[in-house]
């Protein structure tokens, strides 16, 4: 019987949809597709997106799929978190049917376009997932970014030493909700603080629970990528603070610090990033970042390996895997530190995966006027 299907389709004589009614377990896609979050009438959809350009309503596709006696009714997932928890359990073959049953039916363009679909620039696209449930940050992972601020010398010995002595990863925790936006959302720089950097990375979206998982395994327990960006305040700690101590929730935990988007590859059409990845960052009109998996100092697996080995990974958790040299306060690139700027624009994108555009703006005084630059508790004020 499968010999007989596939043949069929080879020759024509079936269509996609006619091989999914069969119920095989093997279905393929017949396109590549990403998957993300949208604004449609006001609320936040879960969408396919074909060809870079066209969202697919998932809810309303599947209901309209359904009226086809030959697919069963499937539970549709209420966001993105459900969707990545339930995927490898049903949804993506579900996913495949609709792909298929559309691009079968020619009813991705022009008049032929349901309902349920949109162009790309009818929608206004979300955060992929709102929101993770942790979100983990790999310090210092690429070559070029050790040591950046430091002289010629310092920092061809500082490299030089990482590469004798890889150690183990440097994961941080990132907040979530807050501090989570999407692509042509906006970065507030906050009140007082004027050394706002930025990363890009890639970002892991976990697809499976892990817990203790090796490297060589850790393949499987991916769902896709994004693009994400860490966006860093190096102004240190407030004054008041300990100056002994380093603050990661001042340099990465403001709101807005955590673009990622435009969606979600999932792995089976992206393929293996420490073969291909190759991300970029621009502020402006000036590329102040390029790098690929070669320069990384710890693979995404050996990452997740270590980020297992000390809390449970959930489906919809994201490993940001770090970034290169080329940040604001590295001066090897540029020959000085530059920091961002309100009106400017970010720009971070991955070949194969998408482009993330963020605006920069300022933040106004807060009531009180301390913001970030002081600790904003009345009682710590001298």
């Amino acid at each position: 019987m499968r010999f007989t299907i596939v043949f069929a389709l080879l020759v024509g004589l079936a269509t996609p949809a006619m091989v999914l009614a069969q119920g095989s377990p093997s279905v393929t896609a017949v396109e590549p597709f990403n998957l993300g979050t949208f604004q449609i009438h006001g609320s936040p959809h879960v969408g396919i997106v074909l060809r870079n350009s066209v969202v697919v309503d998932l809810n309303a596709a599947n209901a309209a799929l359904e009226l086809n006696a030959a697919y069963p009714k499937l539970p549709v997932p209420a966001d993105m978190l459900e969707l990545i928890g339930r995927y490898e359990y049903g949804l993506r073959i579900r996913l495949y049917e609709i792909v298929n049953d559309l691009v079968a039916s020619n009813s991705l363009a022009g008049n032929a376009r349901p309902d349920f679909v949109y162009g790309l620039e009818q929608v206004r696209t979300l955060a992929p997932i709102l929101y993770p449930g942790k979100i983990l940050n790999a310090a210092v992972n690429f070559y070029s970014h050790v040591n950046e601020a430091g002289t010629p010398e310092e920092i061809a010995a500082g490299r030089r030493a990482r590469r004798e002595n890889r150690g183990v990863p440097y994961l941080f925790l990132k907040p979530s909700r807050g501090a989570v936006i999407g692509t042509g959302d906006t970065v507030v720089l906050p009140y007082g603080r004027d050394r706002i950097d930025w990363e890009v990375e890639l970002a892991t979206v976990i697809g499976r629970t892990a817990k203790y998982v090796s490297a060589s395994d850790a393949q499987d327990y991916i769902f896709g990528y994004m693009v994400s960006m860490d966006i860093s305040d190096r102004g240190g700690r407030p004054p008041g603070g300990n100056p002994l101590t380093s603050d990661w929730f001042v340099g990465k935990g403001h709101d807005t610090f955590a673009p990622m988007g435009p969606w979600i590859v999932p792995k089976e059409f992206y393929g293996d990033p420490m073969e291909k990845l190759r991300q970029t960052l621009s502020v402006g009109n000036e590329q102040m970042q390029e790098a690929t998996a070669g320069d990384m100092i710890h693979t995404l697996y050996e990452v997740i390996e270590y980020g297992s080995s000390i809390i449970t990974l959930y489906p919809g958790d994201v490993i940001n895997n770090g970034t290169s040299g080329g940040t604001g306060q590295g001066t090897a690139v540029r020959g000085a530190q530059r920091f961002l700027q309100p009106g400017e624009e970010i720009v971070g994108a991955i070949d194969g995966i998408g482009t993330l555009r963020i605006h920069v703006k300022g933040e106004e005084a807060p009531p009180g006027g301390s913001g970030a630059r002081l600790p904003p508790v009345k009682s710590y004020r001298p």
